[in-house]
């Protein structure tokens, strides 16, 4: 009996080694990340009575993102202005069981049938302290909403008076699961079409947008404004030099848990396998919606190399993509360019959809 059982207890450790060394060189290759997920599943099925160890930060990954369940609804809309085209609200919505603020507006006239197609409007980085949910980037979201479109913009936890701490973009995942929260809010609204729901991203919101994208494929359209950091490496290419940026205290738990997740997996650029399954440029192949992106060439802040580098890859994946580049506007496109960049952006949203 106990011979019986050291063999299968040899098999079992044979058969997860040889899984765990085809990973190994499937992750190193230019394999798809499809691929590496059947590797998994296959293994799992195989070995309904082992339990591996948890891979460390694994909700960084798109694969978690990818199986978590997004369930939320809209606060109450309590009215903040009442103009020609549309009325704004204040409202809010649950994330994880924070109370994560917003503004809505929603057009006047004749409602399409289905509802009113709409925008998940995610900020840039300002410091969580001074963000207002009703000011910052008042005159993108007035643009959008004077051009029939509902726009949800979101605070994202820990910024202004909304609930949770401000974890980051790049190396934390709560961003992405208050955007696609905030998706199943919007969805439920009767005044909106939940099948023609959109994002709009600025300069670290690029990251939060594809992220999002890849977590959701379904997603129809996405514009990104001035983003960073798609496919990681990227990152130490280009850099980011944000004057306003304020780092959390050494002795916080977000810096503590950073140490942690550079301790287990380097730098994205010294190329440790784990990066490939957070960066959102692995998985454009599964991309069902089309993306626009804008950038202007004298940004001081994020380099247009990123932008350049992602519409490549998003045209080699086949993913409907246009990159509008700019001389002038700087990080945020303002001056004579703003006009223009709105006006691509709100019929790049009404195109896709209608």
């Amino acid at each position: 009996m106990l011979k019986k059982k050291n063999i299968i207890l040899l098999t079992s450790f044979f058969l997860l080694t040889g899984v765990l060394i085809r990973l190994y060189f499937v992750l190193q290759s230019e394999t798809p990340i499809k691929t590496v997920l059947n590797s998994r599943q296959i293994f799992n099925r195989s070995n309904p009575g082992l339990s591996p160890t948890p891979m460390p930060f694994s909700e960084l990954t798109i694969d978690y993102l990818r199986t978590r369940e997004y369930v939320s609804s809209l606060g109450s809309l309590n009215q903040l202005n009442d103009f020609a085209d549309y009325t704004s609200y204040l409202t809010s919505f649950d994330s994880e069981g924070f109370k994560v603020n917003a503004l809505m507006t929603r057009p006047k006239g004749l409602m399409p049938a289905g509802g009113w197609p709409a925008v998940i409007f995610i900020h840039g980085y300002i410091q969580p302290r001074q963000y207002s949910t009703s000011q910052n980037y008042y005159d993108y979201v007035d643009y959008l909403a004077r051009n029939a479109l509902a726009v949800f913009k979101i605070d994202l936890r820990g910024h202004g008076t909304s609930e949770g701490e401000p974890g980051g973009a790049y190396y934390n995942s709560d961003y992405i699961i208050d955007v696609l929260n905030a998706y199943s809010a919007l969805g439920k609204a009767d005044f909106i079409n939940g099948n023609k729901i959109g994002l709009w991203g600025h300069s670290m919101a690029g990251n939060v947008v594809m992220r999002s994208l890849a977590a959701k494929p379904s997603i129809p359209a996405a514009v990104i404004w001035a983003g960073a950091v798609y496919t990681y490496t990227d990152l130490a290419e280009y850099g980011i030099d944000d004057n306003s940026y304020r780092p959390p205290e050494n002795d916080s738990e977000r810096q503590r848990r950073r140490r942690e997740l550079f301790a287990n997996y380097g730098q994205p650029a010294e190329g440790h396998a784990f990066w490939k399954l957070v960066a959102p440029t692995n998985y454009l192949s599964d991309l069902k919606g089309a993306v626009e992106i804008h950038h202007a060439v004298n940004d001081n802040v994020v380099d247009i190399g990123y932008s350049r580098n992602l519409s490549n890859l998003l045209k080699e994946a086949g993913i409907p993509a246009e990159l509008h580049e700019y001389n002038s506007g700087g990080h945020n496109l303002t001056g004579p360019v703003f006009g223009k960049a709105m006006q691509r952006t709100v019929n790049f949203f009404l195109e896709y959809l209608k």
